[in-house]
C-alpha cells in the first residue's frame, strides 16, 4: 500500500508585487490595495489570489513600458486582454482556460474601482472592459462508489502518516468540504458527541455545521488519538490536520497528496480534492437526496450552484426514463416479469436511504 512522501520541499515562492521604489507605481498600489482587503475582513486565500493575479498584470505592463496606474487606460487593458486569449504556455503549448483568462481580467475592474475611490486616479479604465462569457462545466470526472472506495483505501495504514491521510480522504469524502477550509479545521471546531464540524468562514464568509458520517468520524479519532500527538509541535495553534513536520497544510500540498492516492488507486479518473466533493454530491443526488441538503452540505450561497450536479446524473436519467416513459422500451415489460437486477439493487438502495433518513430524524426528533 502507498504513502504519500513528497519527494522534494516546497519551493520558496516568487517575490510577488517587489517594491519600485514608486509610491506611485502599480506595484506598490496593489500592495496597498491588498492592505485594504485585509482591513476589510476579505479572506487572506483572496487576497493571496489577487496578490497573484496583479502581479501578472504588473509584470505584463513593466514589460511594455507601463509601471504607473495612470498610465492604464481603456486601450492597454484590451490589448492585455487580446495577449491573454493568444498566450501559450511554454511547457505544453496549451492556451489559457476561459476561466483563466475571466479570472485574471476580472480582477481588474475593483482594483482600478479602489484607485478611483482612494484618489489615485480620475476613472476606472477597466470599467467597460467586456470580459468573457462565463462557460459553466460539468465536472469532468466523477468517481463512481466503488472507485471512491478505492482511492479511500490506498493509504498505508501500517504508517502513521498512512493513517492522517485515509482520515483526510474520509473527511473530503464524507464532508464534500473545501480544501481550505480542511486545512483551516480547528480541534475546537469538531463535535464528536453529536458527530459534526462547524465549519468557520468559509466560501463566502459562511458559516455552516455538517455531518462527519460514522466512518470518517471513526478514522478521525483514530487520527488523533494515535497520530497527531506524534505531529503536533509546540505552541499547537489547534489545527487538526498537521503535515509530517507538525505545521498547517499548503493547499497545493494537499492537493498533491489527494491526486498521488488517486492514480494509486488505478482509477482512470483526474481530480483530486474537489474530485471527492463533486463526487459526494453527485453520489447523494443520485441515491435521492433533495438538492436543498445537498446546497447546504456543500455550502453554496445560490442552488443555482448547486444544480450543476443534477446536469451530471444521465445515468438515473435515463433509468427513470426507460421506467416511466411509455416509448421508451423496445417492448412492455410484462406485469409478472422479474426486475433486473439493477433494478432490484435500485429499488434496495432507495429503502436504504429512506431508512437511514428515518433513523437521523428519529435522532433528532431525540436530540429536540
Amino acid at each position: 500500500m502507498p504513502v504519500y512522501k513528497p519527494h522534494r520541499a516546497r519551493r520558496p515562492s516568487r517575490p510577488i508585487l517587489q517594491d519600485t521604489g514608486d509610491p506611485l507605481g502599480l506595484p506598490a498600489l496593489a500592495v496597498q490595495y491588498l492592505d485594504w482587503m485585509r482591513v476589510h475582513h476579505f479572506s487572506e486565500y483572496t487576497a493571496e489570489s489577487r496578490a497573484r493575479l496583479l502581479h501578472y498584470f504588473a509584470e505584463w505592463c513593466k514589460v511594455r513600458g507601463i509601471t504607473r496606474a495612470s498610465e492604464v487606460t481603456l486601450p492597454v487593458v484590451e490589448r492585455y486582454q487580446r495577449w491573454l486569449f493568444h498566450y501559450r504556455k511554454e511547457k505544453d503549448g496549451r492556451p489559457l482556460t476561459i476561466h483563466s483568462q475571466r479570472t485574471r481580467l476580472a480582477i481588474l475592474r475593483p482594483f482600478f474601482k479602489w484607485l478611483v475611490r482612494e484618489r489615485y486616479l480620475l476613472a476606472n479604465p477597466a470599467s467597460e472592459l467586456v470580459i468573457p462569457r462565463k462557460i459553466t462545466h460539468l465536472p469532468k470526472d466523477i468517481l463512481s462508489a466503488e472507485e471512491a472506495e478505492r482511492v479511500i483505501q490506498q493509504p498505508d495504514l501500517t504508517d502513521p502518516v498512512g493513517i492522517r491521510d485515509r482520515a483526510i480522504l474520509e473527511m473530503l469524502y464524507s464532508t464534500a468540504i473545501r480544501r481550505f477550509e480542511l486545512i483551516e479545521l480547528k480541534l475546537y471546531h469538531l463535535d464528536l458527541v453529536k458527530g459534526t464540524i462547524f465549519i468557520v468562514q468559509g466560501k463566502g464568509k459562511k458559516d455552516r455545521v455538517v455531518p462527519l458520517g460514522e466512518r470518517c468520524q471513526a478514522w478521525l479519532e483514530k487520527y488523533l488519538r494515535e497520530v497527531r500527538p506524534q505531529l503536533v509541535t509546540e505552541p499547537d495553534d489547534q489545527t487538526v490536520f498537521l503535515t509530517s513536520v507538525g505545521t498547517k497544510y499548503h493547499p497545493n500540498h494537499l492537493t498533491q497528496m489527494a491526486r498521488f492516492y488517486v492514480r494509486a488507486s488505478g482509477v482512470p479518473k483526474k481530480g483530486a480534492c474537489h474530485l471527492f466533493r463533486h463526487t459526494a454530491a453527485t453520489l447523494m443526488l443520485e441515491g435521492g437526496a433533495d438538492i436543498r441538503y445537498i446546497q447546504e452540505l456543500l455550502g453554496h450561497a445560490d442552488l443555482e450552484t448547486t444544480e450543476i450536479y443534477t446536469r451530471v446524473t444521465i445515468g438515473k436519467l435515463q433509468q427513470i426514463h426507460a421506467a416511466t416513459h411509455p416509448g421508451a422500451r423496445l417492448r412492455k415489460r410484462r406485469e409478472d416479469e422479474k426486475a433486473s437486477d439493477e433494478e432490484l439493487l435500485l429499488e434496495a438502495m432507495y429503502r436504504s436511504f429512506a431508512a437511514e433518513a428515518a433513523e437521523e430524524e428519529q435522532d433528532l426528533a431525540g436530540e429536540g
